[in-house]
């Protein structure tokens, strides 16, 4: 109330990373909804009308069934509930995790009844790591031109903001602090200024782990303070400015050891994915590659040719 936050337009809590909605298993799936239905009655009873979750995992499952059961929890908590708005996470895209396109979010909500009680929260880190770029003007509007004609501008109802760690198309969820990752100031330039995104609810999920003097690590929030006040800094500013260039160079010196970190950890990734798909077509070819034969026939025209093989020409 200090602040004067509307829980309805200005909180965003985020579901348990254990419930699973995609669940095949009767009695986990029962389990999964149960307590995804307690947050969203929850959130009704103290007025709150957005929910972020993460969609769900496959499994060994055909992902259109693991979307389709997403779906059909969905409309069952919508119709146990009132008013609450599910808000379904775009993802990294590691392992059997949905989300991670804007496919699949389109295809959950095409099973959804009530398309008044679902929409979309985009995550910066989640959406780069997912191969969609942000980080030039150009970019950044092909890929919300690509979420607006695949899901819809109208679904989009929070973000969550973090700079990512790992470089484009990493399928990696690792969350770094405003400025010092692979994204850049420029991509939370391109964020704050764009229309569309006006009015909407920003979630900071930035770390604030510190090491203290004495070696031991602590909680500093005072990081999002910071980081606050430099994403308002940035509403309408000039990204060609000496000012502005000075403070991107002093983020990105500030997060250099981890990117380098993470950049090798990919070129090792891409170059053992690479040398395993080179070995896939070595052994395909050589399986389908013509055999020769140990033994020759000689030909009445004194030509050899492999054994079994006329030798002739048509």
């Amino acid at each position: 109330m200090e602040h004067k936050y509307d829980p309805a337009n200005h909180v965003l809590p985020h579901g348990s990373y254990l419930v699973n909605l995609a669940q095949a298993d009767t009695e986990k799936a029962d389990q999964a909804y149960e307590c995804f239905l307690d947050d969203l009655q929850r959130c009704e009873a103290l007025g709150i009308k957005l929910y972020n979750f993460h969609p769900g995992n496959t499994g060994p499952n055909p992902r259109p069934e693991a979307i389709a059961r997403i779906a059909s929890q969905l409309n069952k908590a919508h119709k146990a509930t009132r008013t609450v708005i599910t808000l379904l996470e775009n993802m990294a895209g590691s392992g059997n995790t949905i989300g991670s396109t804007w496919e699949d979010l389109r295809d959950i909500i095409a099973l959804v009844d009530d398309k008044n009680r679902v929409g979309v929260c985009i995550d910066t880190c989640h959406t780069f790591a997912a191969g969609y770029d942000l980080r030039s003007p150009d970019a950044f509007k092909k890929t919300m031109n690509d979420f607006d004609t695949i899901v819809g501008m109208p679904y989009l109802k929070a973000l969550h903001l973090n700079d990512s760690k790992a470089p484009l198309a990493s399928n990696r969820d690792l969350h770094a602090n405003i400025g010092t990752g692979f994204l850049g100031l420029r991509a939370f330039h391109n964020v704050v200024n764009f229309g569309p995104f006006q009015n909407l609810p920003m979630v900071l999920e930035t770390p604030i782990d510190r090491k203290g003097a004495d070696g031991k690590s602590f909680e500093d929030k005072g990081v999002w303070a910071s980081e606050i006040k430099l994403l308002e800094g940035l509403i309408g500013a000039e990204t060609d400015t000496k000012d502005f260039r000075a403070e991107e160079q002093r983020l990105q010196d500030a997060g250099v050891e981890e990117r380098k970190k993470f950049q090798d950890q990919a070129d090792r990734k891409s170059l053992k994915t690479d040398k395993k798909a080179q070995k896939t077509i070595d052994s395909i070819f050589k399986k389908t590659s013509p055999k020769k034969g140990r033994k020759q026939v000689k030909q009445e025209d004194g030509e050899d040719s492999e054994d079994g093989e006329s030798g002739c020409s048509h």
